[in-house]
C-alpha cells in the first residue's frame, strides 16, 4: 500500500511536492503512516503573501472578527477531536495524554475567543489607559493605543 505524501497550505492554495517526500512513521508499531516534503514550496513567495495578502487581511478584522475565527476553529477541532486522539496515539501518546493535549488546545483556543469578546472592544484599535498630560498647562497630552502589528510570524 502506498502511503499518502502530505498536501501542504502555502500563500493561498495546496501544494503537493514534486518528489516522494520523507516517511513518517508510527512510533508504535513503526509503520510507515505518511510521507512529508516541502520540495517546490516558494518560501520567499509564501513571506511575501504573508506580508501582502494575509497580514492586511487580518489587520482588517476586529478583535471580535478575530475571536470569532478563534472560536470557529475550536469547534472544528472539537467536532475531529476523536480523529486527533488517534494521531497522537500514533506518536506513543496514552489516551490521558491525547485528550489531556488535544482538549487543552481546544480549551485554550476557545479560552482565547471568549476572554476577547469579553475583554476588548468590537475594534481594531485598543485604547489603554486614559489621556495623561505631558505638560504643563495640559496642552500637551498622550494616550496609549495598541495596535495591530506589521510583519509576518514564521513558525514550524
Amino acid at each position: 500500500m502506498t502511503t499518502p505524501l502530505l498536501r501542504s497550505y502555502v500563500s493561498g492554495d495546496w501544494h503537493t511536492a514534486t518528489d516522494e517526500g520523507r516517511p513518517l512513521f508510527d512510533a508504535v508499531t513503526g509503520e510507515e503512516i505518511a510521507r512529508v516534503s516541502s520540495t517546490g514550496v516558494d518560501f520567499g513567495a509564501a513571506l511575501g503573501y504573508g506580508r501582502e495578502v494575509g497580514g492586511p487581511a487580518l489587520r482588517e478584522l476586529t478583535f471580535h472578527q478575530r475571536a470569532g475565527l478563534l472560536k470557529a476553529l475550536g469547534q472544528h477541532l472539537r467536532e475531529h477531536r476523536e480523529e486527533l486522539y488517534a494521531v497522537s496515539a500514533r506518536t506513543g501518546a496514552t489516551l490521558g495524554d491525547a485528550k489531556f493535549d488535544v482538549d487543552g488546545g481546544i480549551g485554550v483556543l476557545l479560552a482565547y475567543a471568549s476572554k476577547a469578546k469579553r475583554e476588548l472592544p468590537n475594534d481594531t484599535v485598543y485604547v489603554d489607559g486614559a489621556v495623561e498630560p505631558l505638560g504643563r498647562g495640559g496642552r500637551f497630552v498622550g494616550q496609549h493605543l495598541c495596535v495591530p502589528l506589521r510583519g509576518v510570524a514564521v513558525q514550524v
